[in-house]
């Protein structure tokens, strides 16, 4: 029975930003963004044929546990209100698409306090069978697990050009062990996240320290003995991984995708029919979602109403 995890904010954005704002409803206000989800999710059910499907949702985009170990964490994308910066066209619309869902009766799961990434990590730690992540976020890298059958579908490439990611395709693109991603973010850093990384340590380097030491534990306690630098621990790397000490304490934690929230049960199973297919009938009329509808009832096997 194959699950297949959706990371929801990350496939709206996609939506926004792929389909043209020019596409609006009858009220003249664009759903791009709605109608481009919608049109993705019937494509990855019909391409995939997955038994179970969850929309994985951002309640905390940015949480406390981990801006009090790492304050950058995603600071520069702070709106002057507080909360996230979300371009105008798009921000109305996620409502729309939660109320989409709801009639549908395609499941949505957040948790107070965490973002979609940790409710995607807990389900797939949960689930029985293969597990198929879809996201654009290279972060659920760490999630690759060969044994248990979880893969991600990164959509760098767009939604009919995925890469299909498993612990082999993370060796071959980093150079490090399939299961190592979590480690080797963590010293290469990530710009989109506030990230900053051990200054000087780029991708080669973080790979080379990771096949030495084997995690970034194993690292820090060479780096604890080490008395005459020696390669790969060189004099200068030394005095950086040194320097960095504070930042290695406190981004494993922030890096780090939670498994273990304490969710209810998640069924996810796909509806065999709308939910509330009045409801549904009447957002479909009044933000011009009709044909999305349509081709997601297809996909579903919805019958003909």
């Amino acid at each position: 029975m194959t699950t297949m995890l959706l990371d929801a904010a990350s496939l709206y954005f996609r939506a926004f930003f792929g389909v043209p704002t020019s596409v609006t409803g009858p009220h003249g206000r664009p759903v791009n963004a709605v109608r481009g989800f919608l049109d993705m999710t019937a494509r990855l059910v019909v391409a995939h044929s997955p038994d179970r499907l969850v929309a994985c949702w951002d309640d905390d985009w940015r949480p406390a546990f981990r801006v009090a170990a790492l304050p950058s964490y995603k600071a520069h994308r702070v709106a002057e209100a507080g909360g996230e910066e979300v371009p105008d066209e798009l921000g109305p619309q996620v409502p729309v698409l939660v109320e989409v869902l709801a009639a549908a009766g395609l499941t949505r799961v957040g948790a107070p306090g965490y973002e979609a990434d940790d409710v995607i990590g807990t389900l797939a730690t949960r689930a029985r069978g293969p597990v198929d992540v879809v996201t654009g976020d290279r972060d659920l890298f760490q999630l690759v697990d060969d044994d248990r059958g979880v893969r991600v579908l990164y959509t760098n490439r767009g939604i009919n050009d995925l890469e299909f990611v498993d612990e082999a395709a993370v060796a071959a693109k980093y150079g490090i062990p399939g299961r190592a991603y979590a480690d080797y973010a963590v010293l290469r850093g990530d710009p989109s996240d506030g990230l900053p990384g051990v200054v000087g340590v780029g991708e080669k380097t973080a790979a080379t320290l990771i096949n030495e030491f084997g995690s970034l534990a194993g690292i820090r306690a060479a780096v604890a003995r080490a008395v005459v630098p020696k390669p790969p621990l060189t004099a200068a790397l030394l005095k950086k991984l040194r320097a960095a000490d504070a930042y290695l304490d406190a981004a494993p934690e922030v890096v780090a995708v939670v498994t273990t929230i304490d969710l209810p049960p998640v069924d996810g199973a796909l509806p065999r029919r709308p939910v509330d297919p009045d409801a549904l009938d009447a957002l479909a009329e009044a933000h011009g979602l009709e044909s999305s509808v349509r081709r997601l009832g297809a996909a579903l096997g919805w019958p003909d109403r």
